[in-house]
């Protein structure tokens, strides 16, 4: 199934979005519903919360009294702590329930709205965040809920901020104009996105590819996005996997790429990359059939030395190359010293950015990236190798300390 966290800021109009997406065949799991529900008469989670705040919170009837526990936790960040330790993790098992038991090949979206401030992001193949400006969800709070202008900045005030939300999306569904044009961007992402993606997890195989290479002008926002789907990786198995690194050229600031993410899943050995097969692609990374090793290069001349696992994204919204080595060996050691180099060395990124090029023009009518890819073999064995290698010795350039046995689990940009 495709696990979506959807969110947004009071006033955003997150429920316009989550009922839309109920309409065209979701599985809604509501947070706030299931805060609800766990603490109802006779819950162990009313309980607890009796016992951490006494039978005060209660009514009459036994039920939760939301006003009187409301008015003890607001304001006061160590009782509202207490509180969410009670709760949340009802909720996420709630949660969890309901999405298990949903069909397979379905779209669940869990409607959070505190999924920035705790962190589960990673939880969900994608986050989509409902914006609105600021001055536009005070207003609607002033005319559509009775606020005043003060109450609306201190309801947002107690929530992550808008930048906060902004760096956790994968996508940001603007809702700054009519309720209409939100429901319009609702079904455009459901038709070209969430579906494709949704059938794609179902059958195990990749987005689909085509076409030549096209070089896109360096985008800043690219290590931000390769950070969210290493945190995902990680999350699939943090004992197995020991690193996550951002690799390529989009973690090249400034330099122009295809609008392709690569990353570089670090493991001990390749029989424990086989073993993550079946977790990545649910995850939405599966195995990229018939790729092999890397080519070698003239220090280690052995291609067994270069041998790897090659996965790609199920998502079609987010081209992805995930590159799985062993630490320490030399195909692992290259992408993280020639990603350096080019970070470091001017003149080198300039000499990799025109190689780029010509191998563009060479092959843009392609059908796809192969022949790009073969035709910059000899560049990067021949002519970038050695005067990376010398960068390396002149520089005292290390791998990261990770390589050695130890704790798993390290995300890197």
């Amino acid at each position: 199934m495709l696990k979506i966290g959807l969110t947004g800021g009071i006033a955003s109009g997150k429920s316009v979005v989550a009922s839309r997406l109920r309409e065209l065949g979701a599985v809604l799991v509501d947070a706030d519903a299931l805060a609800r529900e766990v603490v109802e008469p006779g819950t162990p989670g009313l309980a607890r919360v009796v016992d951490a705040f006494s039978s005060t919170v209660l009514t009459p009837d036994g039920a939760l009294d939301r006003a009187r526990l409301g008015a003890l936790v607001f304001g006061n960040p160590e009782r509202l702590a207490v509180l969410n330790g009670i709760i949340h993790p009802l909720v996420r098992e709630r949660a969890a329930a309901l999405a298990a038991g949903a069909p397979k090949g379905a779209v669940v979206v869990q409607d959070i709205p505190l999924l920035v401030e705790t962190g589960q992001g990673a939880q969900f193949h994608l986050v989509v965040v409902v914006d609105a400006p600021e001055d536009v969800r005070v207003r609607r709070m002033v005319e559509h809920r009775k606020m005043t202008v003060e109450e609306a900045h201190s309801r947002m005030a107690a929530q992550a901020s808008r930048e906060a939300r902004l760096a956790a999306a994968d996508v940001v569904l603007d809702n700054s104009g009519s309720k209409e044009d939100l429901r319009d961007s609702v079904d455009r992402l459901w038709q070209r996105r969430l579906l494709p993606f949704a059938e794609n997890l179902a059958r195990h195989r990749m987005a689909p590819r085509a076409g030549g290479p096209v070089l896109s002008p360096a985008n800043p926002d690219w290590p931000a996005q390769a950070s969210r789907i290493a945190a995902r990786l990680l999350a699939v198995a943090p004992q197995e996997i020991v690193a996550v690194d951002h690799i390529g050229s989009t973690a090249v600031p400034g330099l122009d790429a295809k609008d392709v993410v690569d990353l570089q899943l670090t493991v001990r050995d390749l029989a424990t990359a086989d073993r993550l097969e079946p977790l990545l692609a649910a995850a939405g990374y599966p195995r990229w059939p018939g790729i092999g090793p890397d080519n070698p290069k003239p220090a280690h001349p052995d291609p067994a030395d270069w041998d790897k696992r090659v996965h790609g994204s199920a998502d079609p919204g987010r081209a992805v190359n995930l590159h799985i080595r062993a630490a320490g060996s030399p195909g692992w050691r290259y992408a993280l010293c020639f990603r350096d180099w080019l970070r470091d060395d001017a003149v080198a990124r300039a000499d990799y950015l025109a190689e780029k090029r010509r191998a563009a023009r060479r092959h843009g009518m392609d059908k796809s990236t192969a022949g790009y890819a073969a035709d910059k073999e000899e560049w990067f064995t021949g002519y970038a190798a050695p005067r990376m290698e010398e960068w390396a010795r002149r520089t005292g350039w290390l791998p990261p300390s990770y390589a050695a046995p130890g704790p798993a689990g390290t995300a890197q940009s």
